[in-house]
């Protein structure tokens, strides 16, 4: 789950992180009020979106006055914000940063992920922090310091000292650093954190460390001992079949390809698309029903599918071990029936009661095809998608169900 920058920084400031003031609006009529609570002469206006390359798609803006900064809270608000990480169609802007601007000095770059290899919290920094920064990781990855910390010891002095020392701090600087790190691991352990990003992470004309941006990711898996932090959730920042596929306890994420893919298990339904892709079809999601399905889960699965307009075929691929293939087939005829699909099926069924599954599909006089292999049934997906792309001119407007 991404959390907003406001967000972030609240999380910051409660670990002893040193931010800029600022405050969150919803309409362009309270930022003038704002811009009197922080004081001074100009503001930053910032979108906030989950999505990194705000700066650069105009979400980020210098305002040289009050009026400014309300025409540009107009701007934003209400609008969809487009960058590099949010896809052609953009994200929403429901909510604006003000803050105080910053005298920077320079930028820096500083990271805590896990490296699962080696099982540590992972600090990744740069002296070349800022918009670039994935260029830099990119082009000069001999630029980026990486210091892992073990779980029983914990961040130790001379980790702080390696990254202060290659970010090129000094004196009182190399405290501060201290400071900033240890409040940075705890966030990331107490929170149970995927990803906490600063960039940039400034020095000031002044000579003082903070956090100009923040990002923080927390991992799924572990919200159900967040309450307060779950309730964070922006939802409509994410894919909206993203949300309902939770709400029905469905493993889906949305990709750019045109096969829909509906299998039982994160191996077989990564198998899966890569056969697609081999057989020169691009899947259009990654969809697990997981082990203990049912029909009705399955057929909330199929219209999830259905749902996205790029899909020209699905592809239905599933091993019957703890799933009964037969309740597969039973969730497929139900969303079939009950949902005007318009593009082919391919279904492959092997293991548990897979004939009878079979024998189902058979039945239903659905135009349904069955596929005795993964490879046949690739083959064919690909060749429908194919053949109803030709059939409609490629005319991208075009759902999988009309």
């Amino acid at each position: 789950m991404n959390l907003h920058e406001f967000q972030s920084k609240q999380l910051f400031r409660d670990y002893g992180i040193p931010v800029p003031d600022g405050r969150v609006v919803t309409t362009a009529d309270a930022a003038a009020a704002v811009c009197a609570e922080l004081g001074g002469s100009r503001w930053v206006v910032k979108a906030q979106v989950h999505a990194g390359g705000r700066g650069k798609a105009g979400g980020v803006v210098l305002a040289e006055d009050v009026a400014h900064v309300v025409e540009e809270a107009r701007r934003l608000l209400g609008a969809r914000l487009v960058t590099h990480q949010s896809g052609p169609e953009g994200l929403p802007v429901t909510q604006v940063l003000i803050e105080q601007p910053t005298a920077i000095a320079r930028e820096l770059y500083l990271s805590l992920l896990v490296d699962r290899a080696a099982e540590r919290i992972l600090f990744m920094a740069s002296a070349s922090g800022g918009m670039d920064i994935e260029a830099v990781a990119a082009q000069t990855p001999e630029r980026i310091i990486q210091v892992r910390v073990h779980p029983a010891a914990g961040l130790q002095p001379y980790q702080v000292r390696r990254v202060a020392f290659g970010l090129g701090l000094e004196g009182a600087q190399i405290a501060s650093l201290g400071r900033m790190m240890d409040g940075l691991y705890r966030l990331f352990s107490a929170c149970d954190a995927s990803l906490v990003e600063v960039n940039p992470l400034v020095v000031t004309a002044s000579g003082e460390l903070l956090a100009l941006d923040a990002k923080v990711n927390l991992d799924d898996n572990a919200l159900y001992r967040h309450a307060a932090l779950e309730s964070l959730r922006d939802p409509a920042q994410e894919d909206a079949r993203e949300a309902k596929a939770k709400a029905h306890e469905l493993n889906y994420i949305s990709l750019d390809g045109n096969i829909g893919c509906l299998v039982n298990g994160a191996g077989l339904a990564m198998a899966t698309m890569d056969l697609v892709k081999l057989h020169g079809g691009a899947p259009a999601n990654f969809l697990d029903v997981g082990g203990g399905a049912t029909a009705a889960r399955v057929a909330e699965a199929f219209k999830l599918i259905l749902s996205d307009p790029k899909v020209r075929a699905v592809l239905v691929n599933i091993f019957g071990g703890i799933v009964r293939c037969d309740l597969i087939a039973e969730g497929i005829v139900q969303a079939v029936r009950e949902v005007r699909v318009g593009v082919p099926i391919v279904v492959r069924l092997e293991g548990t009661n897979a004939e009878q599954g079979l024998a189902m599909l058979a039945a239903s006089d659905l135009a349904v095809e069955t596929a005795a292999s993964l490879t046949e049934a690739a083959d064919k997906v690909v060749a429908a998608s194919a053949a109803r792309d030709a059939s409609i001119g490629g005319d991208q407007s075009i759902g999988g169900h009309q």
